[in-house]
This record gives C-alpha cells, structure tokens and sequence, in this order.
C-alpha cells in the first residue's frame, strides 16, 4: 500500500476522497493528565481558580473536532453528526479523557477525536498550571474506529473504554 497523502514528487497533499461513498463512521480516543493529589483535589471541590475545569475542558474537546480539518494540514472539513468528550478522575491522579466523534461521510473521523482529546488535556493544563506546572499530559491514542473500509479496536482496551462517551438519548 502506498502512501496516499504524497504525490507522484513525494509532495504532500490532501486525498481525494470524491469516488468514495459516504458511510456511518466513528472514532473513540482517549488521553490522561496527570497531576497533584491537591490538585485534583481542588478540581472535585469546584475550587480551581479559573472555573469548571471538567465543563470548560469539555466544551473545548468538543469545538477541536469540529474545527480539526481548519487545525490539521491535510485533513478534511467534516459535517460531523456527533462529538462528545468525558472527563474522570482515574487512579494515580489522573484525569482520563474519552472522546467519541460521529459523522457520515467519505473519511473518518480518528484525528478529530484525538485531536478533541489533546485540546481538552490542554485546557485542563492551562486551568491548573497556576497551582501544578508538574502535569502531564499523555497517552493520547486511538481506542477505536467503525466505518470505511476497516475497523479497529485497540487490543489493550478494556471493555468499557471502548465505548468512550455513550450515544445520545432521545
């Protein structure tokens, strides 16, 4: 299989998807920030400076992947059907990220999910730096992806983080 981003000089270039069919996709990534027990402490208490860390953080992932193909060279500008982004703590002070991003269309949507994942470790990042410039951000990875012409699942997923954020209710 050839690299389909360069071109016959090896210059990159966006893909052309437009003999593709559009079809149901969805990614689920996931990434953690590591940090202070205070801090994360302060973060459950509602008591971090700078606000809502969880609701700014979410809202944050959420508005990357709608913009990822303005961010990403090369990416494609997609009509995204859903994007949702969790946070909670984890153990060893961690703050665990899942993001979910749904579309129908003619390419998939793995990078607007990690890219919604890095941006709310990023904003979390940015809301404590003030009381922990020890954090870390890392571990950001695909879990999954459906629709194309393959699927993936990580092997080392469990269960539950496959599934990333829950599909919408009526």
């Amino acid at each position: 299989m050839g690299l389909t981003h360069l071109d016959r000089r090896g210059r990159a270039k966006m893909v052309d998807v437009s003999g593709k069919t559009p079809t149901l996709r969805e990614a689920v990534a996931e990434g953690v920030v590591r940090m202070l027990p205070a801090t994360q402490e302060l973060i459950r208490e509602g008591r971090m400076p700078k606000g809502d860390v969880f609701a700014v953080a979410r809202i944050a992932g959420i508005m990357a992947a709608k913009r990822t193909g303005g961010t990403i060279p090369l990416c494609h500008p997609l009509p995204l059907t859903f994007a949702d982004v969790e946070l909670e703590f984890g153990a060893d002070d961690a703050v665990r990220i899942c993001a979910r991003v749904r579309t129908d269309a003619k390419t998939g949507v793995e990078m607007e999910a990690l890219h919604a994942v890095a941006v709310a470790g990023l904003t979390i990042y940015d809301m404590c730096k003030a009381v922990d410039r020890g954090m870390r951000i890392e571990g950001i990875r695909l879990l999954s992806k459906t629709g194309g012409k393959s699927d993936y699942r990580a092997p080392d997923a469990a269960p539950a983080a496959r599934k990333g954020p829950r599909r919408p209710t009526a």
